[in-house]
């Protein structure tokens, strides 16, 4: 798994009727993109520090959701 800052990580739930959690990624700590991340949850305004994505993680990369300008 690769991420870029600005790159969404979405967390699917593994439990029926419950919400994933969708983050940020603020800040990599490894020139190659690869894990840990620095990243910033929406649902709760907190971070983690050294966030290491598990197989229920998926990245929307920051090109893919960001709205383009005319």
């Amino acid at each position: 798994m690769k991420a870029a800052v600005g790159d969404r990580l979405v967390v699917e739930s593994i439990q029926r009727g419950r919400l994933g959690r969708v983050g940020i990624v603020l800040a990599l700590y490894h020139t190659d993109g690869s894990p840990p991340y620095l990243v910033r949850w929406l649902d709760e305004e907190r971070e983690t520090l050294c966030f290491y994505p598990g197989p229920d993680v998926r990245i929307e990369h920051y090109l893919e959701w960001c709205p383009q300008s005319p």
